[in-house]
């Protein structure tokens, strides 16, 4: 029974157009630079990394430049972007309702994305709410979302495991994920956010979520030390999740999780992984390369 639930959550991935889905995080990698990086400089790397065909590129974030300064310039970025042969669609990380109307604003952009904690003390850490007035705000920015044509994804930040001492289990994360499905939420990332997530602690996410709720795509947002990316990656992959989040070099990390960050998930990692499981893609990895020296430029 387990197993014939296992395959009808893929094949609605499959269906959904996310056979294996790479989601380019530059505003992950870029965040927690101190050192403001010029607006030229920034359209320059994602007009390059628009040429990838990435399914999504996670930007920018419409959030208080207080909070994120790096992100203060994600409006003139923006206008700087040519989308006109690219496919990848745009995600802009919100932290309130008004960061939600200013994305929704522009029409280049495709999905809103808002870090949902499964803990209590990240929630206030991260975008300074409870739980439950978090909830209320993913509600919120869903209806907003929907009314401008755009979606909202749903990071369950904390999915794989709590360094605060609270309590945490794959129930735990099925319980949110499911309240936040009877929302309408359809793209739920799950996020370990400190590098906390065990191939195992993976497995049993992925392998407990997916078949409970076929309706939904789930996501994996893994930050990682250098040498564990591919148990990572393959725990994922074979507990059925087949949308990733990456970092070309694993660049950046949660300026709000802890001082020292641990990296993304590194894209050519993430390629890497599907060329040598020869699982079909359309990227340009030419353009990818291209990319991937202008990263390296940009971040030293």
């Amino acid at each position: 029974m387990l197993e014939s639930q296992h395959k009808k959550a893929f094949a609605h991935q499959i269906e959904s157009g996310t056979g294996f889905t790479i989601v380019e995080c530059p505003r992950d990698a870029m965040q927690g630079i101190k050192t403001f990086i010029h607006t030229k400089q920034k359209i320059k790397y994602l007009n390059a990394l628009l040429k990838v065909n990435f399914h999504t590129l996670d930007f920018g974030s419409f959030v208080s430049p207080k909070a994120i300064p790096q992100m203060r310039d994600t409006a003139e970025v923006l206008a700087g972007l040519d989308m006109s042969q690219s496919k990848t669609r745009l995600l802009a990380i919100v932290a309130n309702e008004r960061g939600g109307e200013q994305a929704c604003s522009y029409q280049q952009i495709s999905y809103l994305g808002y870090p949902f904690s499964i803990s209590e003390v990240f929630q206030k850490r991260n975008t300074n709410k409870s739980i439950d007035e978090s909830l209320v705000l993913v509600e919120r920015l869903h209806q907003m979302a929907e009314s401008a044509g755009k979606e909202l994804v749903v990071y369950l930040s904390m999915g794989f495991g709590n360094p605060y001492g609270e309590k945490w289990s794959p129930e735990i994360v099925l319980n949110w994920s499911k309240v936040l499905a009877g929302i309408g939420i359809r793209i739920l990332s799950v996020s370990d956010t400190v590098g906390v997530a065990t191939n195992t602690s993976i497995s049993q996410v992925f392998e407990l979520l997916i078949p409970a709720l076929p309706e939904v795509t789930f996501g994996a947002h893994l930050h990682t030390l250098p040498y564990q990316w591919f148990e990572k990656i393959d725990a994922a992959y074979k507990a059925g999740c087949r949308r990733f989040d990456g970092a070309i070099r694993g660049f950046g990390g949660c300026p709000m999780a802890k001082d020292e960050l641990t990296g993304n998930l590194p894209t050519e990692k993430l390629i890497s992984y599907m060329l040598s499981e020869q699982i079909p893609n359309n990227l340009n990895l030419l353009a990818f390369e291209s990319a991937y020296n202008e990263a390296l430029k940009l971040f030293g």
